[in-house]
């Protein structure tokens, strides 16, 4: 049984790739999670304590990650938690430890582009065509007794100059 946590934090050191003795790929970073609060009497904003989590990528997610993250990128990941209390000589301490199970930039922040990788689009399969709507694609979406444009089915959406032009589809 595992302990699952979600972290939205900032990637802290830049990920290092290597490839474990067995062919495994792992990818490992340090993730910094700063709480901020705000002072209600002066109303700013200050640096709360900081969570310190190390995180490993195995196989095609580490792949991904050395592809896809840099040091300072504002990151949400979910995983399995690991806290493990370690001895070096005199010196004791704690680490936590996150094995990722899924990771992305926080879009909160900023814009990302995805890009598939060849191994899933070569096992992607095209939906068979009798599940994609026959209209043509500025159709899609128009309600009974309407054609597109949201003019009333038998009238053009040219002769219903006032009606507002309709957002053409988003393509996913």
């Amino acid at each position: 049984m595992f302990d699952t946590i979600t972290v939205v934090g900032n990637v802290a050191t830049e990920p290092q790739y290597r490839r474990m003795p067995t062919g495994v790929v792992v990818t490992s970073f340090r993730v910094a999670c700063t709480q901020r609060r705000q002072d209600k009497a002066t109303g700013a904003w200050a640096d709360a304590s900081t969570n310190w989590f190390s995180a490993s990528a195995y196989r095609g997610l580490g792949e991904h990650v050395h592809g896809s993250l840099h040091k300072g990128d504002r990151v949400i990941l979910t995983g399995k938690l690991r806290v493990r209390n370690w001895e070096a000589g005199e010196k004791r301490g704690t680490s936590v430890e996150i094995d990722v199970d899924a990771i992305g930039h926080d879009l909160l922040w900023g814009t990302s582009r995805f890009t598939k990788d060849a191994a899933s689009r070569e096992d992607a399969q095209p939906a068979p065509e009798a599940e994609w709507p026959s209209a043509a694609p500025g159709d899609w979406g128009a309600p009974a007794g309407e054609q597109a444009g949201g003019a009333p089915a038998g009238e053009s959406a040219e002769e219903q100059s006032d009606a507002p032009a309709p957002a053409e589809p988003a393509y996913i």
